[in-house]
């Protein structure tokens, strides 16, 4: 089903609003979807967005109702359905594919097709980027982005596809950058190519048929087609047809196919970005797309999606994928039973996996395992409990922390090792280090419990300990959280007048040293921003904020012989730092537009 249609049937399904009021691209955009996602608005589909003829539709996948209907059924069946069918499949019997002959026609039909022409090349154009209602996101951005993109690419070796969502830098009618991150597909390809110096033909699709967009999303294995999975998902093989200006083939049904090339060795500045952890990610050098070509369908609609600070529209998508491919994991560590990565921590930052433990600290060999296999090698916290568990329950992922993390035993530190693209915390872009965190049931036994109620009064009357604290929140007994009052950006001063910025690490080495919080099991520093009474808020503030390497701390730690050993409270220093980029936060004014329009909208 390609994207109009789509939509079409979220309108006869109450999920999709039209409007005829006025919305800039340039920032305007941004606060509407956002409002609109925690509203629980339907999709948008803007007709007179300013300064351009094209359409946008935005939020059409911003809820777990909307993506079930894109799929057709809710992605833990498509997940449950690929994992069972794998784990009998091999070795094949002719029994085996009779029990499973709905899933071997899905995947037979999991190959794409190739056709003479298609719907996306409908009206064929010289590049003008001008034309099309591309965004600005946040205010600090480095100018407008292609955001909803798909990046259709070829390994100039064995000629296999990829298809992978990078974000674009428009640098002018016909040139934008290509912000390929480490571990993506493209990336690789490119890496190819200018290794044989050769120009690199690729496509960008805009609006594509949904199946094809979460396929896209999706973490898949590095070398799995996403055309295939998609056509796996839709019961349906996806179009393909040879492009006007290039020689590889692009999709048949996209609303915009636009055809170009990526020279070797030619690198600009890209960026700034508001992106998914909630800060602007730096300028920096990548690669440049050139286009020749722009070819469309008549009447064309332009797809966009805003991503920032949680939530937005990736946390649907993001769940949506770990749901269908998680349980995939099994297939190479038999003792995963689960596993989830939080999108309040911008998936990356926070993975806790449940394991069937089959003998001693099988968890730390599977956390090891789980470090190094495809995207799960850009986490940066990684937490092992034991199976039972219910990973994606974070207050009970902290009562296991509570009764089965000793630091001494339990705890592990990879420093300078790859890194997210998109993490700051370390200062160097692709580099910084990573934890692991064992709270799987051990012999030992359970941990403390702070039932002594004068403790507890002492945690919550640590606001008198430093004057720079302004709030507490202890959760599950075992975290707690501490808010402390200092400059966010350098254009922000601290809350509290006329004192000095806190030294972070100097306030978190007195706290994790004090008595009364010895029973607890880990300490977070968090700045203003923060909202310690708010899950969704809290994981962002600690998970996004800190290098595990530089910002770690424990009562007693010390070498022996070249092994650390570690005792006592976990301590995170999550405030923000000099050096780090500012969190995204829209203007005033932008504010007041959309204040100012919002009832006419949704009309």
């Amino acid at each position: 089903m390609a994207l109009r249609e789509f939509l079409q049937s979220f309108e006869r399904s109450g999920e999709l609003h039209r409007t005829q009021v006025e919305i800039d691209p340039v920032l305007e955009l941004t606060e509407v979807s956002t409002r609109a996602l925690k509203e629980g608005k339907p999709a948008l589909l803007i007709e007179r967005p300013k300064g351009s003829n094209v359409p946008i539709i935005v939020n059409h996948f911003s809820s777990a109702r909307r993506i079930e209907l894109a799929l057709g059924r809710h992605p833990v069946q498509i997940g449950e359905e690929l994992i069972r069918f794998l784990e009998r499949a091999f070795p094949p019997t002719l029994k085996t594919l009779l029990d499973n002959k709905l899933t071997v026609k899905r995947f037979l039909n999991a190959r794409p097709k190739l056709v003479s022409s298609g719907l996306s090349q409908e009206v064929v154009v010289q590049p003008n980027l001008d034309a099309l209602p591309i965004q600005v996101c946040w205010p600090h951005d480095g100018g407008r982005f292609i955001t909803y993109g798909q990046v259709i690419t070829y390994d100039p070796g064995d000629g296999k596809r990829n298809i992978g969502i990078y974000r674009m830098h428009v640098f002018d009618k016909s040139t934008t950058g290509m912000h390929w991150q480490i571990q993506k597909g493209g990336g690789f390809h490119y890496y190819q190519a200018e290794k044989l110096g050769k120009e690199f033909e690729l496509a960008v699709a805009l609006g594509t048929d949904p199946a094809l967009l979460i396929a896209t999303v999706a973490a898949l294995p590095e070398g799995i087609d996403e055309a295939m999975f998609a056509g796996f998902l839709q019961n349906k093989r996806v179009e393909f047809t040879k492009g006007k200006t290039i020689s590889i083939p692009v999709p048949a049904s996209a609303e915009f196919i636009l055809e170009g090339i990526v020279p070797p060795k030619e690198r600009r500045m890209e960026g700034p970005f508001g992106d998914h952890f909630g800060h602007y990610s730096a300028a920096a050098e990548f690669p440049v797309f050139h286009i020749k070509a722009i070819t469309h369908r008549k009447n064309p609609i332009y797809p966009a999606i805003v991503v920032g600070k949680p939530p937005m529209e990736d946390k649907f998508l993001g769940d949506a994928t770990q749901q269908m491919l998680g349980p995939l994991v099994k297939l190479i560590h038999k003792e995963v039973e689960s596993l989830w990565a939080y999108y309040e921590a911008g998936f990356h930052n926070l993975l806790v996996v449940a394991i069937e433990q089959r003998y001693q600290k099988e968890a730390m060999k599977a956390a090891l395992g789980l470090m190094g296999t495809d995207q799960l090698s850009l986490t940066k916290c990684m937490v092992t409990v034991s199976a039972g568990v219910n990973v994606r329950d974070w207050h009970a992922v902290l009562r296991e922390i509570h009764n089965n993390f000793d630091p001494h035993y339990d705890f592990i530190m990879i420093p300078k090792v790859p890194l997210d693209t998109l993490d700051f915390t370390s200062y160097k872009m692709n580099l910084g280090s990573k934890m692991i965190i064992d709270a799987t049931k051990k012999v030992r036994g359970h941990g403390l419990e702070v039932t002594d109620e004068n403790q507890k009064s002492k945690i919550k009357n640590l606001k008198s300990f430093d004057r720079r604290i302004l709030d507490v929140n202890l959760v599950e007994n075992t975290l707690l959280l501490v808010k402390v009052d200092t400059p966010i950006t350098q254009h922000l001063s601290p809350v509290t007048p006329n004192l000095e910025p806190v030294s972070s690490r100097e306030l978190l080495q007195k706290l994790v040293s004090l008595p009364e919080l010895s029973k607890l099991k880990l300490l977070a520093l968090v700045s203003s921003d923060v909202d310690i009474h708010d899950k969704e808020s809290y994981i962002w503030g600690v998970f996004t904020r800190f290098d595990c390497e530089r910002d770690v701390m424990f009562p007693e730690q010390k070498l022996v012989g070249i092994s650390p050993v570690y005792k006592g409270l976990l301590g995170i220093d999550s405030t923000w730092k000099p050096g780090y980029p500012e969190p995204l936060v829209m203007t005033d004014e932008i504010v007041k537009r959309v204040d100012e329009k919002w009832g006419k909208i949704w009309k």
